[in-house]
C-alpha cells in the first residue's frame, strides 16, 4: 500500500473487502466500552429503525439481538477453533447478555484482524476495566497466550470520586504480537525529577551517577572475585569481566571510596550520554485531554496524540503500515503522519471521516489531500442518492462535510430549520453566522421561505439552502426576494442572503458566496492561556457535542 487511505463505513466489511493478508504492521484500537454511556442521543430513532451498525456507533450500550446472534454464530462456526471455543466458553457462563453481545462484535473483527497483520506484527487494545478481563480471553484465544507481551495502564486523571469504591482513574491497553517476536524499537522518556536528583556535577561540569558494577548470584560463582580490594557480597557477583572492569579503571569510569578502593555502584555514567528511562507499564506521564488543552477536539473519548505516537514508535519503523479501525477523531492517524508511517483509518460515521479530513488538513497542511484516498464518500450525483436513501442524517453531515460547517446542536425533530452552521468574521472583526438546510428528498419553494425565516430569526448574516435537486423556478424567487448581506466597510462588497446550492454544484467545487471565506471561524475552542493557532477552516463539532464519540 503506497497510498494512505481512510475508508468510510463498517470496519468489519472494510477490512474483509479492502485490506490485504499480512498487509498491516501494526494496529491500534480503541473500540466502544461496553461502558452504558449512551452519545447517539441525536441520532438513534426509538423505534430502531436506522442501521445497527450506525446506532451502535455512537453507543457504549450494546444489546443481544440478531445481530449479535449473528456475529456470535459467525465466529462458534469459523475455522478459529480456539476463538470459537473461547466465545462459546464465554457464553456458557455469560448467556446473552449485553456483555456478550460486545464480547461477539469485538471476537469477529479480532479474526479479521489477525489475518491483516504481518507475522512481526503487534495490535494494541485500547480498553477499560468493564471488560478488559473478557477481552483478554479474547485475545489470548484469537493470537495465542504466548503473544502475549503487556497490559499497559495509563492513568487518565488524578483523581475521581466514585460512591462505595475506589476511584476509577485508569484505562488498560493490551499489547499482543502476531508472533512471539513482534517487532520492536525500544523508546526512552525524559528523566524526572526524582531520577535528576541523583546527579551530581563533576569538575568539569558534567552530570553524573554511579550504576551498580554488580549482579544478582545467589547460586553461581560467577563474579565472585576481589578486585582492587572489593569484594561482592556473597548473594551477588561482578556483573562485568575483570577486563571491561580494567578498562573502565584506567578511563576513569570507576568511582572510588575513600579507601581508593571501587564501590561497586561505581560506574560512572554522564547523563549527556544517557538516552533516557525505557516506559514501564504503567503510564502516569500521558494526562487526559483537558479542557483547554490545544489539541482537543471535543470527543468525549478523544486520548493525547502522546499516546500513540509512544505505541507508534516503540512497535513500528518509518514506512510501516499502522491501521485503526475505529478512528474516531482521527488521533491515531495525526500520530501515523507525523512518524512518517503510512495510514489506514476506518469509521462508520460521516462526522468523524470529515473531522479526520479537517483535522488533518490543519495539522499537515492543505496538500495533505493529495497523500491519502478516501473510500465510500459519495463522489457523484448518483452515490449521493444512494446515501441519502439510506441514512438520512449521514446524508446529511456529509453534505454539510463539503462545505465544512458543524451540524446544528439542537436534537433531530427539533432543530428549528436549522441543519448546520458556520461562521464569519467581517470586515469589522465581527463574527457573523450562516445558517444551514440540507435536504436529500423531494423540495418546494416553501422550504426556502421557512428558511429565510430561520436566517431573519437568527439574524444570520447569510442562509445556505443544499439540495439533491435542481430548485425549481419559485425557489429561486423566494431565494432572490431574501435580498443581500453587505458588509459594514468601505468596500460594502454584497452577497446573496439566501443561496440554493445543489450537491452537483458542491461536487463541483462551488461554494458559498461570502465575505472575507479564509477567516472562516473554528468551533474548536483554543486554551485562552496559549497561542496556539486555530485551525484554519471549521471543525464539524462542538466541543461539548454528545454525538461526537472515538469509537
Amino acid at each position: 500500500m503506497d497510498q494512505n487511505t481512510l475508508y468510510y463505513g463498517d470496519n468489519l466489511d472494510i477490512l474483509r473487502r479492502y485490506v490485504a493478508d499480512e498487509s498491516v504492521d501494526l494496529i491500534y484500537l480503541d473500540p466502544p466500552f461496553n461502558s452504558n454511556a449512551d452519545y447517539n442521543v441525536l441520532f438513534a430513532e426509538k423505534d430502531g429503525t436506522q442501521a445497527h451498525a450506525q446506532i451502535k456507533a455512537f453507543k457504549d450500550t450494546w444489546t443481544w439481538d440478531q445481530e449479535a446472534y449473528r456475529e456470535y454464530s459467525e465466529v462458534v462456526q469459523s475455522g478459529h477453533g480456539r476463538l470459537a471455543k473461547c466465545l462459546k466458553g464465554i457464553h456458557d457462563f455469560l448467556g446473552t447478555s449485553d456483555m456478550m453481545a460486545y464480547l461477539a462484535m469485538m471476537a469477529v473483527r479480532l479474526i479479521e484482524l489477525r489475518r491483516v497483520l504481518k507475522p512481526t506484527g503487534s495490535i494494541y487494545l485500547h480498553c477499560d476495566d468493564s471488560g478488559c478481563h473478557y477481552l483478554k480471553l479474547l485475545m489470548d484465544a484469537a493470537f495465542g497466550p504466548e503473544c502475549y507481551r503487556n497490559e499497559i495502564i495509563w492513568q487518565r486523571t488524578n483523581a475521581h470520586n466514585t460512591a462505595g469504591r475506589f476511584g476509577r482513574v485508569h484505562d488498560v491497553i493490551l499489547f499482543y504480537g502476531k508472533s512471539k517476536s513482534p517487532k520492536w524499537n525500544r523508546v526512552y522518556l525524559e528523566y524526572g525529577e526524582q531520577q535528576l536528583s541523583r546527579y551530581k556535577e563533576d569538575e568539569e561540569g558534567r552530570l553524573y551517577t554511579g550504576q551498580d558494577l554488580t549482579a544478582s548470584r545467589p547460586n553461581s560463582n560467577s563474579g565472585k572475585f576481589e578486585w582492587r580490594g572489593t569484594k561482592p557480597p556473597p548473594s551477588r557477583g561482578w556483573g562485568y569481566t575483570l577486563e571491561q572492569l580494567e578498562k573502565w579503571y584506567s578511563q576513569g569510569r570507576i568511582l572510588l571510596k575513600k579507601d581508593g578502593t571501587p564501590r561497586m555502584d561505581g560506574l560512572k555514567v554522564y547523563l549527556d550520554e544517557m538516552p533516557g528511562k525505557p516506559p514501564i507499564d504503567v503510564w502516569i506521564d500521558i494526562p487526559r485531554i483537558s479542557n483547554t488543552a490545544a489539541e482537543r477536539l471535543g470527543y468525549p473519548t478523544q486520548k493525547p496524540v502522546a499516546i500513540m505516537e509512544r505505541i507508534i514508535a516503540a512497535s513500528s519503523d518509518k514506512g510501516d503500515v499502522v491501521l485503526d479501525p475505529f478512528c474516531g477523531c482521527g488521533t491515531t492517524i495525526v500520530a501515523a503522519q507525523k512518524l512518517k508511517r503510512r495510514w489506514i483509518g476506518i469509521d462508520i460515521t460521516h462526522l468523524a471521516v470529515n473531522l479526520i479530513k479537517v483535522r488533518i488538513a490543519d495539522t499537515f497542511g492543505r496538500k495533505i489531500i493529495e497523500k491519502y484516498d478516501v473510500v465510500g464518500e459519495p463522489r457523484d450525483l448518483e452515490s449521493a442518492r444512494a446515501l441519502a436513501a439510506a441514512d438520512k442524517y449521514q446524508f446529511q453531515y456529509w453534505a454539510l462535510g463539503l462545505i465544512g460547517a458543524r451540524p446544528a446542536e439542537e436534537k433531530k425533530g427539533a432543530d428549528k430549520g436549522i441543519d448546520g452552521r458556520l461562521y464569519m468574521i467581517d470586515a469589522q472583526g465581527e463574527t457573523r453566522s450562516i445558517i444551514i438546510s440540507v435536504k436529500g428528498g423531494h423540495v418546494t419553494a416553501s422550504q426556502v421561505r421557512d428558511l429565510r425565516g430561520v436566517v431573519e430569526r437568527e439574524d444570520a448574516a447569510i442562509g445556505v439552502f443544499i439540495t439533491l435537486e435542481e430548485p425549481t423556478g419559485p425557489m429561486k424567487a423566494e431565494a432572490a426576494e431574501a435580498g443581500q448581506f453587505q458588509t459594514k466597510s468601505v468596500a460594502g462588497t454584497r452577497h446573496p442572503r439566501l443561496q440554493i446550492l445543489t450537491i452537483e454544484d458542491l461536487l463541483s467545487g462551488k461554494k458559498i458566496d461570502m465575505p472575507i471565506a479564509q477567516d472562516i471561524r473554528s468551533f474548536k475552542q483554543a486554551p485562552k492561556a496559549t497561542k496556539a493557532k486555530k485551525p484554519s477552516v471549521q471543525l464539524p463539532f462542538e466541543e461539548n457535542d454528545p454525538c461526537a464519540h472515538e469509537q
